[in-house]
């Protein structure tokens, strides 16, 4: 993974996130909108202008590829360093998530 890539993508919008992490299976746009509706009990909501320009983008970059298409619908799924930028995001959201529970135990004492 180069520098650019790492410095564009990490840390990750949630717009990144939810898209790398619905993309793990191969999906069109739609599907990933109602996927991240579901994931996050309606709190994250893509709208189509930032969930197209996301896919395009990403796929320029290689984080994903153009499978097919179906009922003019694009499919899309993560590729391989796709899946590398999504795994240094989870552990970075874990690293995080860590810290929290560290500092909200030590706030009692």
């Amino acid at each position: 993974m180069d520098n650019h890539i790492r410095k564009v993508y990490v840390p990750m919008t949630e717009t990144s996130f939810y898209i790398l992490l619905c993309l793990r299976k191969e999906a069109h746009g739609y599907s990933i909108v109602k996927q991240t509706e579901q994931l996050t009990n309606g709190e994250v909501r893509l709208s189509p202008g930032t969930l197209y320009g996301s896919l395009s983008k990403m796929e320029k970059d290689g984080l994903i590829r153009f499978i097919r298409e179906e009922e003019k619908r694009k499919i899309y799924r993560i590729t391989e360093l796709g899946m590398q930028v999504l795994e240094l995001e989870m552990k970075r959201i874990a690293r995080l998530y860590q810290s929290m529970e560290e500092a909200r135990g030590h706030e009692g004492q």
